[in-house]
């Protein structure tokens, strides 16, 4: 599923390095307190959210950090 980010989440990605050519990978935090690895974010907007995971919004989003599993 591609999730549109919000502009703040756009911002802050645009200031972090790639991890690749055009994506980054990211750590997400949720406000639920869940916290998923790995996830891929195209162009510092557009988040491919793993279809094993339930559905989000971009409100659910606490927290995005580049990830460590690189």
């Amino acid at each position: 599923m591609r999730l549109q980010l919000k502009e703040y989440w756009v911002n802050y990605l645009c200031k972090l390095p790639e991890s690749g050519m055009g994506y980054q990978r990211v750590d997400v935090c949720l406000k639920n307190g869940r916290e998923v690895q790995g996830v891929v974010v195209f162009n510092a907007e557009e988040m491919e959210w793993p279809s094993t995971h339930p559905s989000i919004s971009p409100d659910d989003i606490e927290k995005i950090q580049l990830s460590h599993n690189d």
